[in-house]
Formats: C-alpha cells, structure tokens, sequence
C-alpha cells in the first residue's frame, strides 16, 4: 500500500501543495525537524570537545533525528489504518514531504520577477531558493541558478521524498525528510559542523542516490517528449559530466537538464564569499544569453518529469494490487 500512497500524495500535493494558511496555524514538518535539530546542535556540538567527540556525538543526533520523527509517523499510520478512509488520511499527511507545487511556484517567480522588475527583483527571487551570493549574480546567472535549483530540487524535494515513502510508508517519507534537513542545517564544512555533521551529510549523500539517479532518468525521457528539448543530449551530458560533479547526486539531475536545454550549468560559484569551484554540467560553457525564457522552458520538462513521476507509481501500483 505503500506505493499507492505515494502516488495519492503525489496527485494530491501537485495540485493543492501545502496550504499557506496551514503553514501559519501549525507550521511544517521541515520546520519541526529544524527545532528538533537546533536543539541538538546547541546541546550536543560544543567548540571545547574533540572533534572525534563531536563526531560521535553527531552520529547520536543524527539517530535522534531520523529515528524519533520516523517511529512517531509509523504509529501514526498503524492507527490510521484501522479507521475508515486511512489510506487517504495517510496520503494526505505525505503530501507535506513533496514540494511539486511549491519548487514551480518559486522557480517560476524568478522568471517572472526578471521580466517584470529586472535585474534586481530577480536577484531577490533567486535568493529566496538558492543559497549563493545573488549580488554577484548578473541576469544570466540568475536564470542558470534557478534551473540548478530546479532540477536538483525536483531530485531532493520530489522524487526522494516520493521514493522513500514507496518503500516505507509514511515513516520512510518523514525519516528522508528529517535526515535532509539535517543535512541542510549541520551537514557543512565549516569549523562549526565538519565533524558534527559528518554522519549527517554522509548519510543524506546516501539516502539520495537512487532519486537522484531516477530524476536523472525522468528528466532524459521528458526530453523526448517537450519541443525543443534534446533527451539524446541529456543522456549524453549525464553519462559524461553527473559524476564530474562535487556533490555525488546533485551532478545528475543537473547534467540532465542541462544537456536537455543546451545549457552549461553548475562550474564556479560564491557562497556567502567564498568562491566553490565545480565542473560545468552540459556543453558550450557558460553563455551570456541565458534568459527567462530558458527557466521557463525548463519548467515545462520539470512538469512533464513530474507527471511521468506520478504515472510511474500509479502504474506500479496497479500492478502491485493486482499481483
């Protein structure tokens, strides 16, 4: 059942997202995960321990945060599936791990905001959903970070989420999600959290690979079927450049939509900065003429990735009742 869960959430959210008034009533699990961790942090990560100690102690959070949250939603849906209409009640709770509406809505106000405001007010909608230096970023730049949000977001923010709730249920949707925004939150290479959130990264490096390896997929097989997309590009760009990537899943979701578009993205980039070098994901470098046209083309293959998504676990499920 779980697969048929995955895919009620995934129709469900696609359409109503996470409804903003929700949001302000009682908040968002990212958000409860991210008190939960804040805590840990300032309780367990202290500058005077050793950073073996500080390792050890990054582990123990890190179990804490996956492992609390996740025997909370298993008990939850045990319940849950003993009343009627359980199931629809279990995919409407998953709906809050996915973020289909809510990554078009923002990638798209970056397009809108270069189109109606310029330069500036897109710096300002870029920086809502990436974490690099917007002062820095001149209107190509703009478009080419709202397409790597976009497709890497689509790989950690959709199809991850959707991937672990397939294989176990809402409890594995909710410790994916828990064990990502520990990462976000404490998996960085700063004096701070290096050996604090090792475990963390490390583990969110692993728990996203095989999405970000289906998101790749999606993406390629999107080509085929949006005008002016090249899936044999993309296919190629992810067979040569995914791996060449500083992040271990990050590169293929990436490499696809670039090759898909003709674009080069990723390469060099400033946080808060500091300059972070990286291999260019697709072929012509880094061109000048990117515009929001671009990002919005990018928007159509992400739609039409997301509704083979969806199809993919509606048809497993299927097949899986009637087996």
């Amino acid at each position: 059942m779980s697969i048929l869960i995955t895919f009620l959430s995934l129709a469900i959210e696609l359409v109503l997202g996470y409804p903003a008034r929700l949001f302000d009533a009682i908040g968002h699990p990212v958000t409860w995960f991210g008190r939960l961790i804040s805590f840990l942090d300032r309780r367990l990560n202290r500058a005077t321990d050793s950073d073996a100690d500080r390792r050890r102690r990054g582990v123990v959070a890190l179990l804490v945060i996956v492992l609390v949250p996740a025997a909370l939603a298993f008990w939850i849906e045990a319940m849950l599936w003993s009343i009627p209409l359980g199931l629809l009640i279990t995919a409407i709770l998953a709906t809050s791990l996915l973020s289909q509406k809510s990554l078009a809505e923002h990638v798209e106000a970056v397009a809108d905001a270069l189109d109606s405001g310029g330069l500036d007010m897109g710096r300002i909608a870029v920086s809502r959903i990436v974490g690099r230096d917007p002062e820095k970023l001149d209107r190509a730049a703009v478009c080419r970070a709202a397409i790597e949000s976009l497709a890497e977001n689509f790989s950690d923010g959709v199809v991850a989420p959707a991937f672990w709730i397939g294989i176990g249920g809402l409890a594995g949707g909710v410790a994916y999600k828990a064990a990502n925004t520990a990462d976000s939150m404490i998996g960085h290479r700063t004096p701070r959290h290096e050996a604090f959130g090792w475990a963390a990264a490390r583990f969110d490096d692993w728990i996203n690979l095989p999405a970000s390896r289906l998101t790749a997929l999606l993406i390629v097989l999107a080509a085929f079927l949006v005008k002016g997309a090249d899936a044999k590009a993309a296919w190629h760009a992810v067979r040569r450049d995914a791996k060449k990537h500083r992040s271990p899943n990050a590169g293929w979701p990436e490499a696809a939509m670039a090759g898909a578009l003709g674009l080069a993205l990723a390469g060099p980039r400033s946080y808060d900065g500091v300059m972070v070098e990286d291999a260019l994901m697709g072929e012509g470098g880094r061109r000048d003429d990117v515009e929001s046209t671009d990002v919005r083309r990018a928007l159509k293959l992400y739609r039409v990735a997301d509704l083979l998504l969806i199809g993919l676990f509606g048809v497993v499920a299927v097949v899986v009742i009637l087996a």
